[in-house]
């Protein structure tokens, strides 16, 4: 399964949209208001809340900027319609084990939407590169900085359709 472009699943691009809408329509009214409100105590380049606030609203601004060309960029791949679910592609659940039985399940998503500590890698990752395609039973090895491992695929699972 090639993907091409910015692949991120339904729920990834819902949650940069959310992240977008709060800071367009919630943080950004408020420090502008705040910015306002401390230019008109006076002298600015002593007045804290001026230029804490104005500090602010550019990494508001670039954040807006950095999630509006990701947004656009994204390509929404469903993985609840794969047809091929007995590899492991865009959106399964891979669980894998190592030679000393140590099992982890980790989940193939966008590279906007990893979470480490949920589980969720990046499709670009290492990890999500040397998964790509592996059947039940695979054997893979993963370059890490740390040195070559080697992974068994022992169970894939996809979301069920909605």
């Amino acid at each position: 399964m090639k993907i091409e472009g910015n692949p991120i699943t339904p729920a990834g691009l819902a949650s940069l949209k959310a992240r977008y809408d709060r800071l367009l329509g919630t943080e950004r009214p408020q420090i502008v208001e705040i910015v306002s409100w401390a230019a008109g105590n006076g002298d600015r380049s002593e007045n804290g809340d001026y230029l804490y606030g104005r500090k602010r609203m550019r990494e508001i601004d670039r954040e807006l900027a950095h999630l509006a060309r990701r947004m656009k960029a994204a390509r929404v791949v469903d993985p609840a319609r794969q047809t091929d679910r007995s590899r492991a592609w865009f959106g399964s659940t891979v669980t894998i084990a190592d030679e000393d039985d140590d099992q982890r399940s980790l989940t193939l998503v966008g590279d906007d939407e990893q979470d480490a500590s949920a589980g969720k890698i990046g499709w670009s990752s290492p990890m999500a590169r040397a998964l790509r395609g592996a059947a039940l039973g695979d054997l893979r090895i993963v370059r890490l900085p740390g040195g070559e491992k080697e992974w068994e695929v022992v169970a894939i699972h996809y979301p069920e359709t909605a």
